[in-house]
């Protein structure tokens, strides 16, 4: 048996997948909650084989949850779904640790087999969402991403400096250009819509 926990914040739709995963066989569904957060607080953790996280979630998104899973367990078996494959995500998933990687479209009984092809230790990447998420190249420099990266996690301008051992103007520089690039006219603006293309 197969012990899987959901995590997504669309509570209907996780009402009904938990009931649909619960009719096939070999599978049970543990546990599900509405945050990432649900998925690193339930106990006991070594009970879930499976997570499957939604990728768009308050407080920590489905990337964010996947690797504090992979810390705490670098075997953790995780499933991403998603509406959109935009930029970048998939290849934020898969660093964080994701071995799974389906459209929010699927049904349940391929979910199950996506889930069951994961624990056995494989890998599953949607051909659709492989083929969009992929095309698309990061318009970023590494100096950009890196103080975009920053600017997310809450550093002021000059810590920032201080981290990546740059001036204060220079590191003005790189947001400007990042944000001319990303097509909006705030620093944290700029670093949200990174963060939503899987940039940083």
């Amino acid at each position: 048996m197969i012990h899987v926990f959901l995590a997504d914040d669309e509570d209907m739709l996780r009402t009904a997948l938990v009931s649909l995963l619960e009719l096939e066989d070999g599978l049970t569904v543990v546990g599900h909650g509405g945050t990432g957060r649900a998925a690193l607080e339930h106990e006991p953790a070594a009970e879930v084989d499976v997570h499957v996280l939604d990728l768009e979630m308050p407080d920590l998104d489905g990337i964010d949850t996947a690797r504090a899973l992979v810390a705490r367990d670098p075997s953790a078996a995780i499933v991403m779904i998603t509406r959109h494959a935009r930029p970048g995500i998939l290849r934020s998933a898969l660093a964080a640790g994701v071995r799974g990687f389906v459209p929010k479209s699927t049904s349940a009984d391929q979910l199950a087999r996506v889930i069951e092809r994961i624990h056995a230790g494989g890998r599953y990447v949607d051909p659709e969402l492989a083929v969009t998420a992929l095309g698309f190249d990061c318009p970023l420099t590494e100096r950009e991403v890196d103080v975009l990266r920053l600017t997310h996690q809450g550093l002021p301008i000059a810590e920032i400096a201080a981290h990546l051992h740059l001036a204060q103007g220079t590191v003005r520089n790189y947001l400007s250009d990042a944000m001319a690039k990303v097509g909006v006219a705030d620093r944290h603006l700029a670093a949200r819509e990174a963060r939503v293309h899987g940039w940083i």
